[in-house]
């Protein structure tokens, strides 16, 4: 048996239990949980506004672990062998198809109708499925990836789940030398495309967000300006002018999650500009837009961005290892949390009292 928190309903305390050791079929694999993440996920659970959701669950969607344990010989992407005692995370993406419209024709396997995804997904009686747990099962065929030995795993988790999913809102903003970049929001997601945009050759990176700690961290982040919530939105709508010569800039890439930065958006970027939107994960309610003036008249091109693929955990882990010390992924982490202060943990990070919190199964 392992223990593990777990979330019985939303609303409801997290509960630790104790959870069965899952038989190790071929291709399946046991992790000794190092690390996982809370997130802004976690706190939409918590509160029930993610549907289908299969409760009790055990939540952390992103995590690092050690090898305990493999089923049978498993081999990495570029077909090297995983070994008892290697620094792994893992697409927490498992189960698309490889069959329907969107995994074969579209291409967007994030869109697969048949996707599950760790500790979202996946309900407690199922096992060991969400990483706020001493084990993790790896179920078999699912994506691991070695961490590189010039990589630590505080400075990869801290990047986590917003690291990843940076990655594919940069590539949606498709980011050109000398662009100018405003970034919405400056949680967790935030502050990564703050520093993917800035390492992509952006000329001035705009953070815009509170609380005023966090616009300190985003220039750490690469951020060039950042404003803050307290000044009107129109106000802010003309600083952005102000520093792009009167024109608005050239991306605005949404992490926030409220539906007034998306409103806002539409005023800060230029004529014929890019918009891509990724902070809304969850229904936070909708907007008034205005057709003719922000968008037709504009010619602006809007983008969602839904999820992350095995290619954008490869990309994260070379870009953390390699621009970690520059960018400081690893001090996002406000606090590790044991499994006995989960709860304490949700709220933190739900209060915004941290930039980011880690469960840490082995604390105590």
């Amino acid at each position: 048996m392992f223990r593990a928190a777990v979330m019985p309903a939303p609303h409801q305390a997290l509960e630790i239990r104790d959870v069965p050791r899952p038989h190790l079929d071929r291709d399946a694999a046991l992790l000794r949980v190092l690390y996982s993440e809370v997130c802004g996920t976690d706190v939409h659970l918590h509160h029930g506004r993610l549907s289908g959701v299969p409760y009790p669950i055990i939540p952390g969607h992103v995590s690092v672990g050690e090898i305990a344990e493999l089923g049978s010989p498993i081999t990495d992407v570029e077909g090297r062998p995983f070994k008892v005692g290697d620094r792994v995370t893992f697409l927490d993406v498992h189960e698309t198809c490889g069959r329907c419209y969107h995994c074969l024709v579209t291409r967007q396997s994030t869109r697969c109708p048949h996707r599950k995804v760790y500790g979202i997904t996946y309900s407690s009686t199922e096992g060991l499925l969400g990483g706020w747990a001493e084990a993790l099962w790896m179920k078999p065929g699912v994506h691991m990836l070695r961490l590189p030995e010039s990589l630590d795993a505080e400075t990869f988790i801290g990047g986590g789940c917003g690291l990843v999913t940076a990655m594919h809102a940069v590539d949606r903003g498709e980011i050109k030398l000398g662009n100018s970049v405003a970034v919405l929001g400056v949680g967790p997601v935030g502050q990564s495309i703050v520093a993917l945009s800035s390492m992509s050759g952006a000329d001035h990176v705009i953070a815009i967000g509170d609380p005023a700690a966090r616009l300190d961290f985003a220039r750490r982040m690469g951020a060039t300006h950042t404003l803050g919530l307290d000044l009107d939105p129109r106000d802010r709508a003309q600083a952005v002018k102000d520093l792009t010569n009167g024109f608005g800039v050239d991306v605005v890439i949404e992490a926030s999650g409220a539906p007034d930065a998306v409103t806002q958006a539409f005023d800060l970027v230029r004529d014929g500009g890019r918009i891509v939107i990724c902070g809304h994960y969850t229904d936070n309610g909708d907007v008034r837009i205005h057709p003719h003036w922000q968008i037709n008249r504009k010619h602006v091109e809007l983008r969602g961005c839904w999820g992350s693929d095995f290619s954008h955990f490869h990309r994260a882990l070379k870009v953390a290892a390699k621009h970690g010390g520059r960018f400081p992924w690893r001090e996002m982490v406000s606090r590790a949390y044991g499994l006995h202060e989960v709860n304490d943990a949700l709220q933190a990070v739900e209060r915004r009292e941290v930039t980011k919190a880690l469960i840490e199964p082995g604390r105590r």
